[in-house]
């Protein structure tokens, strides 16, 4: 397919245009091709030197990333950007970027996995990030405990970046945000949820989930991000019939 194509492909399906204004990632082709066409994607969760090597190695004419290398600032062309720029335009690899897009999709976003790994029952809205919610919050269809609850969304058996077991021993509620959203636990403890979780912690954040009861769990940033692209991933798989692979290159944190 050609990248035009896959960028209207991908654009209607993740609501890109939604998030106009919003999110300060560049959502959309960030790095074009020769306009050959495209007969296998590569996923990742990061733009890096490591995955677009990767992403060369499979033979994939694009890869798809939640974080890409704009975020809404203009950048000089030097030292890394400059290597990582170089490498994609000398091996024609395209480069698409969906951030907040992802997190926020019904089926197949970063907070929509993590929600069906839980059982998350009468799904709402949760967490405003400049006036859209970008999470998922509801009823656990078992009661979880907060290691059970851990286990569940880890990734290849990933421990989580931090525990808090400030609360009940099992948790009937949940509100799920992925990344970097530690703060949003301040809105899980005013709407009375047992069981926050996010990919990262804060230490300004300790205290009010202590004193407000709330477990929470940080499941690592990259951890409570794979879902989506590897999610996403399936979908072209089918829709598109094109070639896929997930390029795993975690962080640890």
């Amino acid at each position: 397919m050609k990248i035009r194509q896959l960028d209207e492909f991908f654009r209607n399906f993740l609501k890109l245009d939604d998030f106009s204004g919003v999110d300060n990632s560049l959502n959309g082709i960030q790095v074009g091709n020769d306009d050959s066409g495209i007969r296998k994607i590569a996923f990742a969760v990061d733009a890096c030197l490591e995955t677009f090597k990767r992403t060369a190695q499979s033979g994939a004419g694009m890869l798809f990333v939640h974080h890409g290398l704009f975020w809404g600032a203009p950048l000089r062309i030097e030292g890394i950007l400059h290597s990582r720029l170089d490498f994609l335009l000398k091996n024609n690899i395209a480069l698409y970027a969906a951030h907040l897009p992802l997190d926020a999709h019904c089926e197949v976003g970063n907070n929509a996995v993590l929600s069906d790994l839980l059982d998350i029952r009468d799904r709402q809205p949760f967490g405003s990030y400049h006036g859209i919610k970008i999470g998922f919050k509801g009823r656990l269809g078992t009661p979880l405990t907060i290691n059970e609850a851990a286990r569940k969304i880890s990734f290849n058996g990933a421990p989580p970046s931090a525990l808090y077991p400030f609360g009940n021993a099992e948790n009937h509620t949940c509100a799920v945000i992925s990344g970097g959203a530690p703060m949003e636990a301040a809105q899980a403890v005013e709407e009375g949820i047992d069981l926050y979780i996010t990919g990262e912690s804060a230490h300004s954040i300790y205290h009010t989930a202590l004193e407000g009861k709330l477990n929470m769990i940080a499941g690592g940033h990259y951890a409570t991000e794979v879902w989506g692209v590897r999610s996403l991933m399936e979908r072209c798989k089918t829709v598109l019939n094109l070639d896929t692979e997930f390029i795993d290159a975690p962080t640890g944190l």
